[in-house]
């Protein structure tokens, strides 16, 4: 039941302007309270209208009644009645409650807005946050320092959180710092050789390998990809209109993954691990596309798997070998890579899921271009600083390339790479995520700064990495 709370969460935020949050509180709280016994009123009495009756003009043009319904007599009646509420905490002007029902106890977070109406309404399972402060390699001696620390808190003292590395490359010089543990109740740090999943920021990797390639003409970003398919699955007339440039931009119009990705041999907690090329390539032979190519942005990992595929194809290389030969050798990146060699085995982590449990690290097979290899903080602020810098090599050429923006709506992609505006300030950036890691790269050629964030814990790093980006501001 718990779980799936998590994938119905309500969330409509409006942010009311306030000179500092314990202003903010002082105003809100005594009718979030008084709100929050209605809730107890209406919940226990399982009157949805009611509840839809709280909730602001804003919220309600975003989501319709029928919905709002549908969860509460679906994910919150069956947990009984509400037997206790008690205000937890007030940030960043939403106001927390713990709710404790028959059968589970459930976090309550809400924002009202200017009418005192339910502008955030989100219930998601209750998890305290951890008692003493996680241990940290962060010296604190510096404003700066203690600035990050206070936004890595927010972060790491949650429940289901575990370990992190945080890079920052700023007025010319690199920091790391190390938060938690490599492995719950191991009590060690991470540290310069821990190795992490990074997940979907190996895509930023495959573009840079197309670039290097499209600067060495073996291939061009304007060929269709039906070019370098099996004749079988090159048959498929709705692949001709696909181009090379538009699997690493998300414009190609293929879905995120194939519709027999869950079949033969696939394991829900691993599941990369047993897709196949055979299996790929059957699916390519007859699959529709979800978009006209070129034209709509939709994040697909299997076009970046078939990247990858396509410039083995034509390099006559595994893809390791290729990110391997191609970028890690030159830039000394010694812990960048799919597969461990056995030293290197005892330095990566143990990963949890959004529940803070132990799982799986992830396995890939014929998509491994979109998200299979590891690395460390210090391996990706190298990485970052190669890309900031303008050199007369054929590895800073493809780099340049990958920046280059090739589709220029909402968002902004260059090769790989997406462009996000913050105060003004554009960065280049990817994010990624597995069953049990999550991780955050982003940087600025112009100010030359750049942010890595690696967390063995599958709960989102990109509020920590934006706001630190905002501290370097």
């Amino acid at each position: 039941m718990l779980k799936k709370i998590k994938e119905y969460l309500i969330i409509i935020l409006l942010l009311v302007t306030m000179s500092s949050p314990s202003i903010a509180q002082n105003l809100q709280q005594p009718t979030s309270d008084s709100i929050v016994i209605l809730l107890k009123k209406y919940i226990n009495a399982k009157d949805a209208d009611a509840i839809y009756d709280l909730t602001g003009k804003d919220y309600q043009k975003d989501l319709s009644k029928a919905f709002l319904v549908d969860f509460l007599t679906k994910q919150i009646f069956p947990l009984g009645e509400i037997k206790e509420t008690s205000f937890i905490s007030f940030k960043n002007k939403i106001s927390n409650y713990k709710l404790q029902f028959d059968k589970a106890t459930i976090q309550l977070s809400l924002n009202l807005d200017q009418d005192d109406k339910l502008g955030l309404f989100q219930f998601k399972p209750f998890r305290p946050e951890k008692a003493e402060l996680v241990a940290t390699s962060n010296p604190l001696q510096t404003a700066f320092e203690k600035e990050i620390d206070a936004v890595v808190r927010t972060y790491i003292q949650k429940p289901n959180t575990v370990g992190l590395s945080v890079g920052v490359f700023c007025a010319g010089k690199n920091s790391i710092y190390y938060y938690g543990e490599t492995a719950k109740g191991n009590g060690k740090l991470p540290d310069a050789n821990t190795i992490f999943e990074i997940g979907s920021i190996t895509k930023t990797f495959t573009a840079t390998l197309l670039a290097y390639f499209v600067d060495q003409g073996k291939i061009k970003l304007t060929d269709p990809i039906t070019k370098y398919l099996p004749d079988f699955a090159a048959e498929n007339v709705l692949l001709k209109e696909v181009s090379i440039l538009m699997l690493s931009n998300h414009t190609s119009g293929l879905a995120p993954l194939p519709d027999n990705f869950e079949t033969g041999n696939f394991n829900p907690i691993n599941p990369y691990q047993n897709y196949t090329r055979n299996q790929l390539f059957a699916y390519l032979k007859t699959c529709k596309l979800i978009s006209k190519p070129g034209e709509v942005y939709a994040y697909s990992n299997m076009a970046v798997g078939l990247l990858g595929i396509i410039l083995e194809r034509i390099s006559g290389q595994t893809y390791e070998a290729m990110v391997k030969t191609i970028i890690c050798k030159p830039l000394n990146l010694e812990s960048t890579k799919e597969y461990l060699l056995s030293n290197q085995k005892e330095h990566f982590v143990k990963v949890y899921n959004t529940d803070g449990n132990e799982t799986l690290t992830w396995d890939f097979d014929a998509l491994q271009a979109c998200g299979s290899l590891r690395s460390t903080a210090n391996d990706l602020l190298k990485y970052a600083n190669a890309n900031m810098k303008v050199e007369n090599n054929d590895l800073s050429k493809a780099f340049q390339l990958t920046h280059q923006i090739t589709f220029n709506k909402n968002p902004k992609v260059g090769l790989g790479w997406h462009i996000m505006n913050i105060n003004g300030d554009e960065y280049l950036w990817h994010n990624g995520g597995t069953g049990g890691s999550r991780s955050f790269l982003a940087f600025n050629s112009v100010k030359k700064t750049a942010i890595v964030i690696l967390s063995n814990s599958a709960e989102s790093v990109d509020p920590v990495g934006v706001g630190i980006i905002k501290l370097m501001q």
